[in-house]
């Protein structure tokens, strides 16, 4: 029995004026008999992908639209925090798309309630991880919105069919043939799915690539950056003290000049299935490589391994949809707590796609060469070394006096026999 549909007065749409979102609008009216208002975030995404959306919104039957620059909030609020936890998931995927969702997301809660809303609607398709990330996103600040996910409602199936519900509704949409790819953008990234890579055999083509210029093609020519940091957080590039969203902006353009950040994943979503994005994170590439070579400076060996396990489940979380949860929360007081010394400026060096290290300093630095060095000093005595060997090896000295086997040294064959039944 189908199920039946919830009385829902008012709507708000996360709109980007793609044809997906733009056959919603007239199919919430149709369906649902309710207002529909549109809302776009502003990520930092192509200014292409923002320009007329307003009328686009209207002519396809939303009562207003509203356009929020999130830069800012995004940089500060999310990316940065994310560098900070040094969280990457599945150890290539710097979350571009992941940590946006539950931004976009914040604010579509707080439109509903600026404009007396009783649902959010999302186009985010009943297989991928977004469907996850908004609809978590909602429960957590106002679990009374009911959520509308058309893509697991409609009788819409492909792209051909969206095209052909637009043109029975008037709604004006500039696609007419098939994308050859699904792309997401946003300041920190620029994602790339379908088409050809469907296939994770097939290399991805250089045409497909937007934001970064291939390896090869690169100058052949290093060139050198120096990016400051202050208790973790970027703050300058070479020497020029830049507010985030600028500087990320500065770092996208060095990174993509030198084929910085190219991803080819691979990788384990959510809702069970695997899927393989390509991935252009130029900017966030650099920065990353830049925070973990400082904390390598500044950070005590526990405290730098601990922090790697940290940053798995960091990244999980971000991955999951769960931002606005207490465990994300708890996992951020424990990397602010680990910051403070991250302080000191990074110089690396950028080379047809290759981050080389090129120097690091900082005020904080747990480095000595006088320490280092192999010579007899008050602080390191080698004969010390022979008695804490002898104690750290204590269990390996006991299981083989006890005459116990060692992995790999031709052990007997255990006898399976006698773990048969009769």
């Amino acid at each position: 029995m189908p199920k039946s549909k919830p009385s829902v007065q008012k709507v708000v749409l996360a709109y980007s004026g793609g044809l997906d979102t733009s056959v919603i609008v007239p199919w919430l009216r149709e369906n649902y008999g309710c207002e529909v208002i549109c809302f776009c975030a502003n990520l930092g995404q192509k200014d292409e992908n923002l320009e007329g959306l307003e009328a686009k919104a209207l002519k396809s039957g939303a009562s207003q639209f509203l356009l929020r620059d999130v830069r800012e909030e995004f940089v500060t609020e999310y990316l940065f925090p994310m560098l900070r936890a040094g969280a990457v998931y599945e150890h290539k995927y710097l979350l571009g798309t992941s940590v946006a969702r539950p931004l976009i997301a914040k604010h579509l809660v707080d439109v509903a309630h600026q404009v007396g809303a009783d649902a959010v609607a999302h186009g985010a398709t009943g297989k991928g991880n977004d469907q996850v990330r908004f609809e978590l996103t909602v429960m957590a600040l106002d679990p009374r919105l009911k959520i509308i996910a058309p893509w697991r409602e409609w009788e819409i199936r492909s792209r051909e069919d969206a095209i052909a519900y637009a043109a029975k509704h008037n709604v004006p949409v500039t696609a007419t043939i098939k994308s050859i790819y699904s792309r997401d953008s946003n300041l920190w990234h620029l994602s790339h799915e379908g088409g050809p890579l469907e296939d994770p055999w097939n290399e991805p083509e250089e045409s497909m690539f937007q934001i970064s210029t291939s390896p090869e093609n690169a100058p052949d020519e290093p060139e050198y950056v120096e990016i400051d940091f202050e208790s973790g957080t970027p703050i300058a590039v070479n020497g020029e003290r830049l507010e985030p969203v600028a500087l990320l902006e500065r770092l996208n353009a060095l990174g993509g000049a030198h084929g910085i950040g190219r991803v080819d994943l691979v990788e384990n979503r959510l809702v069970g299935m695997k899927s393989r994005g390509v991935y252009e994170t130029p900017g966030g590439t650099i920065l990353y490589y830049a925070h973990r070579d400082l904390e390598s400076l500044v950070l005590d060996r526990e405290t730098a391994h601990f922090k790697e396990m940290v940053a798995i489940k960091y990244a999980e979380l971000v991955y999951y949809g769960l931002w606005f949860t207490p465990l994300r929360e708890a996992l951020d007081a424990f990397v602010n707590a680990t910051q403070g010394p991250v302080t000191g400026t990074v110089r690396l060096k950028l080379y047809k796609g290759n981050i080389l290290s090129a120097g690091r300093k900082s005020p904080f630095s747990l480095y000595r060469e006088d320490f280092a060095t192999f010579g007899q000093e008050d602080v390191y005595d080698q004969s010390h070394a022979e008695g804490f060997i002898r104690l750290f090896g204590l269990s390996l000295k006991v299981r083989a006096l006890n005459g116990l086997p060692v992995a790999g040294m031709d052990l007997p064959k255990p006898d399976y026999s006698r773990f048969k039944r009769d």
